[in-house]
């Protein structure tokens, strides 16, 4: 079983698609347009909506994200878009340079909460909000952490 960050946006996950590409050196790529397969001819989509992606996929260092665009067609049913801080994707990394690298791309056009440094949890952390409203979290050392912790209780 795996765990992933499903992320959905607003009719631009094509340029959040080509920016964390780039921003996190993915190493593959995956996207369907609503275009790509048949459309039910009883309820056809929008041509607004065709080049829309209806499902992504995006792998980097052993990681994935899926991303989609919510379609303005359905919003009466999925509701608006909302962004905020309901969403956060955790990269666990130890390799340091690459953890800079990744936070200097990402934060890119977005700010800063937390910049990269050493924290009483790990000895390399930060959180950013990049420019499409995402909340990063970097973390050199997560499993570490709760291991330490939950073993001090016991």
């Amino acid at each position: 079983m795996s765990v992933i960050a499903y992320l959905n946006f607003d009719g631009n996950t094509e340029q959040v698609i080509a920016f964390y590409s780039e921003a996190l050196n993915a190493s593959e790529v995956k996207k369907v347009k609503f275009k790509d397969f048949s459309q039910d001819p009883n309820y056809p989509l929008p041509e607004n909506e065709l080049n829309m992606i209806m499902e992504s996929s995006l792998e980097f260092a052993g990681g994935k994200i899926m991303m989609s665009d919510l379609l303005p067609s359905m919003k009466n049913v999925t509701g608006e878009l909302v962004k905020g801080n309901n969403v956060i994707i955790s990269i666990i990394i130890d390799d340091k340079q690459a953890m800079e690298n990744y936070f200097s791309n990402l934060s890119v056009g977005g700010y800063v909460i937390m910049p990269l440094s050493e924290m009483p949890w790990s000895s390399c952390f930060g959180m950013l909000v990049d420019k499409f409203g995402i909340v990063w979290k970097l973390n050199s050392d997560a499993d570490t952490f709760l291991d330490r912790v939950i073993s001090n209780q016991q």
